[in-house]
């Protein structure tokens, strides 16, 4: 199977997907990490893949998106964005209120 049709799959089979370097539990680079602890802090169940395991899923995923770098997420089948962006959703209220929009159960953050 084509790369880019197991990278659709993976994505299809999920509401949240992070594509990243390690895992939740360790990540392998500052970014990924980032994002595993606004999913965390967020309650937002996920599924990872751990794009170091796999070289044809670490180059593909960038193709498959047109983004040049790992971690990405993607809610519902949408591309949302690598650390900055989902970090600046974050930070504004933004990503909370596109999780509700798509049915993604989660926290609600305390309001500032």
């Amino acid at each position: 199977m084509p790369i880019k049709d197991i990278i659709q799959s993976t994505i299809d089979k999920n509401d949240v997907v992070l594509f990243m370097k390690g895992t939740p539990n360790f990540p392998q680079c500052g970014f990924s990490g980032q994002l595993v602890q606004i999913l965390a802090y967020l309650d937002v169940p996920y599924e990872h893949v751990n794009c170091l395991e796999n070289d044809e899923i670490r180059q593909g995923i960038k193709e498959f998106s047109s983004w040049p770098t790992i971690p990405q997420l993607y809610i519902k089948g949408e591309f949302v964005g690598g650390c900055d962006i989902v970090r600046e959703m974050f930070q504004s209220g933004e990503l909370s209120t596109h999780l509700t929009g798509k049915g993604v159960e989660h926290k609600q953050p305390a309001k500032a």
